[in-house]
């Protein structure tokens, strides 16, 4: 089981990198990677957030309930979210949400084809779940789901004559927010153990870089028209690539600084993929972070402003995935997910 020993080890570690719980009025939240608990403003939001998708959970793990709560895709985001907190996912608090949550992602892939959704989106992001707890969970259908739902992923690709994704695995054109989310699960699947062509994460890459203009921002299917979701998603994808010394990925870090913390254009998927963004193009420093450390910061205060008194934040994407969303933009502070490592 190698991921569940990587997990194991990531949660040592942060027993002794994390940040300090009183942080000094007016600096930021996360100053430095001294301490051994959290503060307690970021816990506090997190436990709400995770207790609110615990509370309206159904039996079959769907969130029926709530705006979209029935699409793989929110489901997934959903689990994702509760395994970031570092529980033990088979035994913990969270555990049968967790495990409800795989099945019901499992249970409603399309038999032919490993298909998890109705929509790419909803497929890359089931995809990522199952990835982020293989290995961690207990269920012996998730290697076998996530294989396939790889497999699919890689022939609709293939089938691409851009090398992206759009809505449907039969697209022949591609944007790059769904290209994005597809990328994302791929990479965390190889990371996961699963063999992933070194050539599908390659042009998948040259895709996303040709959505590129000479600002730095990513256009949605080509470059022209940048903003700060597209180019977040660009310099996550580029830096979990480990294509941090590229001019693809510094020109798109330098456009998302530029923009300033946003919560004006689909604000909690913006902060999903910006703060992996920050995250991945801080500079260390002395034992700190320092742009994420900044970003961190505003975004708490934010967080704690927008939350709901029931724990929910709710957007255009619906209460689970904005609240998903929002919780996965301060998971950095626990740094426990596979995907959320440098």
């Amino acid at each position: 089981m190698f991921k569940l020993s990587a997990i194991g080890l990531l949660a040592i570690a942060a027993s002794f990198i994390l940040v300090t719980p009183n942080a000094v009025q007016a600096q930021p939240v996360v100053t430095e990677y001294l301490g051994n608990r959290i503060p307690t403003k970021i816990e506090t939001l997190y436990v709400k957030g995770i207790n609110y998708l615990k509370d309206i959970q159904t039996d079959k793990g769907s969130f029926g309930s709530a705006r979209y709560g029935n699409q793989s895709g929110v489901v997934g985001m959903g689990v994702l979210a509760m395994l970031a907190h570092g529980e033990d996912p088979n035994f913990g608090p969270y555990s049968k949400n967790i495990s409800a949550g795989i099945d019901y992602i499992i249970t409603n892939a399309r038999p032919s084809n490993g298909y998890l959704g109705e929509s790419m989106y909803n497929h890359g992001f089931a995809t990522l779940a199952l990835a982020e707890a293989y290995g961690t969970v207990d269920n012996d259908k998730i290697g076998p789901a996530l294989q396939k739902a790889v497999d699919m992923l890689l022939t609709s690709q293939e089938n691409n004559p851009r090398g992206g994704w759009r809505y449907s695995p039969e697209s022949s054109d591609a944007d790059s927010t769904v290209s994005g989310a597809q990328l994302m699960a791929l990479l965390a699947a190889r990371n996961a153990g699963i063999e992933i062509p070194d050539k599908a994460i390659d042009r998948a890459l040259q895709y996303m870089k040709s959505c590129q203009d000479s600002s730095g921002g990513i256009g949605y299917t080509r470059a022209g028209g940048g903003n700060s979701p597209r180019t977040a998603i660009a310099t996550t994808v580029f830096g979990i690539a480990h294509k941090k010394d590229t001019p693809e990925f510094k020109s798109s870090f330098r456009f998302l600084k530029q923009s300033g913390y946003s919560m004006s254009s689909y604000p909690y998927y913006n902060l999903y993929y910006s703060s992996q963004a920050y995250f991945h193009a801080s500079t260390l420093e002395g034992g700190m972070m320092k742009e994420w450390a900044v970003w961190n910061d505003q975004n708490v205060r934010q967080l704690e402003l927008s939350q709901l008194p029931d724990g929910n934040w709710d957007g255009s994407h619906g209460p689970v995935f904005s609240t998903s969303a929002a919780l996965l933009s301060l998971a950095l502070n626990y740094r426990l997910l596979p995907i959320y490592e440098r």
